[in-house]
């Protein structure tokens, strides 16, 4: 039997949006063994504490998720006083002031301390699953983001495959083995050079669950196999689902 991930990013706030994503992953043939969620589980919206809830309450026989933190649950830490930087400068220059009160009432304070305890990525097996990328969660990688740049962001940790939902795009992006030569000149002159091998990878985009109403995106993705396959579930008015 075939092992496969189910990874998720991008709920904000959207209960309806995750519940039928969690239904898709029940209809799957093919057994699920771990659900990841990317961060971006938080939003504007104000169903977010029952999302938190939802995640961490699984109902019988669902696969309590692994989570790790994305740009939302960074920019709530922020305006709790407990994140890395003292002002919400990314939330303001983006969504304006009239988003902080919605982002401050759309979870409690124990989910705020819960969301505080959480991972900033994962790393599995060859792979590397995270909101952003190795370098920060609000590193967009997207299928125009230059090759040296998606390089160096796989070779900071040495992952194969990168899984990524910053972008909120499905999309897989490949790289051909190469190597990266830098080089160190020193006040006497000398010249260091020193020069990285890299094999094969790819940097995946595991789509978005709840920002577009009736439409949810997801990403399977088997170990064994290493194959990739994107899943886009309607729901709502004229709800069904399809892999692509």
């Amino acid at each position: 039997m075939i092992n496969n991930w189910a990874i998720l990013s991008g709920i904000e706030g959207n209960l309806a949006a995750y519940e039928s994503v969690q239904k898709d992953i029940k209809r799957q043939k093919r057994w699920v063994e771990n659900i990841y969620i990317l961060g971006d589980f938080i939003g504007l919206k104000p169903e977010s504490e029952s999302v938190v809830q939802r995640i961490r309450n699984p109902k019988t026989g669902e696969l309590s998720p692994q989570v790790c933190t994305g740009w939302w649950e960074e920019q709530c830490l922020i305006l709790y006083g407990l994140g890395t930087t003292g002002e919400p400068t990314q939330l303001l220059e983006k969504y304006g002031a009239d988003a902080v009160k919605p982002l401050w009432n759309s979870v409690s304070r124990k989910t705020v301390e819960w969301i505080r305890t959480l991972n900033f990525g994962f790393f599995e097996l060859d792979c590397l699953l995270i909101h952003g990328s190795s370098l920060s969660v609000d590193d967009e990688l997207t299928p125009q983001t230059p090759p040296l740049q998606m390089c160096d962001r796989l070779m900071r940790m040495g992952a194969n495959n990168l899984f990524c939902g910053r972008s909120g795009l499905a999309f897989e992006y490949e790289l051909q083995g190469g190597s990266v030569s830098s080089t160190v000149t020193t006040l006497e002159g000398e010249q260091q050079v020193q020069i990285a091998t890299a094999s094969p990878r790819r940097v995946i985009g595991v789509g978005n669950v709840g920002r577009e109403p009736g439409k949810a995106t997801y990403t399977l993705y088997s170990p064994d196999t290493n194959r990739v396959e994107f899943r886009t579930v309607r729901y709502g008015v004229g709800k069904g689902f399809k892999a692509s």
